[in-house]
């Protein structure tokens, strides 16, 4: 599998930021002119700029440090084992292990102590 393939998802959430990105700097300097004209004052750069960044801070804070954390820190919680991430699957075990003793007892035994050697719990 290549490279392209395997980070298809952070390729695409990367050419989306990077277009919203250049956009928003676009549309903000027309609107900056705009703005600049209708008040009969010179179009400054640095004006510009600090205005921008300013802007593009205040989305990013309110928006994607929000959804950031929403998302990747879900995410780490679930990945490190947090409590919450582990009441479904420790349930899931046990009721498969249930089948299994269900099935066939004699060999449920064998059965679970190998998946046990083999996929250890964190």
């Amino acid at each position: 599998m290549g490279k392209r393939k395997k980070y298809g998802y952070l390729w695409v959430t990367m050419a989306l930021f990077i277009i919203s990105f250049v956009g928003h700097w676009i549309f903000a300097w027309f609107a900056f002119v705009g703005e600049q004209e209708a008040h009969n004052q010179p179009v400054q750069i640095r004006e510009y700029v600090i205005q921008t960044v300013r802007d593009t801070l205040e989305n990013w804070q309110s928006e994607f440090l929000q959804l950031l954390w929403q998302v990747a820190g879900l995410a780490l919680l679930w990945y490190i084992g947090s409590p919450q991430s582990k009441e479904g699957d420790e349930r899931k075990e046990a009721k498969l292990d249930e089948i299994l003793k269900l099935l066939d007892e004699k060999q449920a035994q064998a059965v679970i102590k190998k998946l046990d050697a083999q996929y250890p719990k964190k």
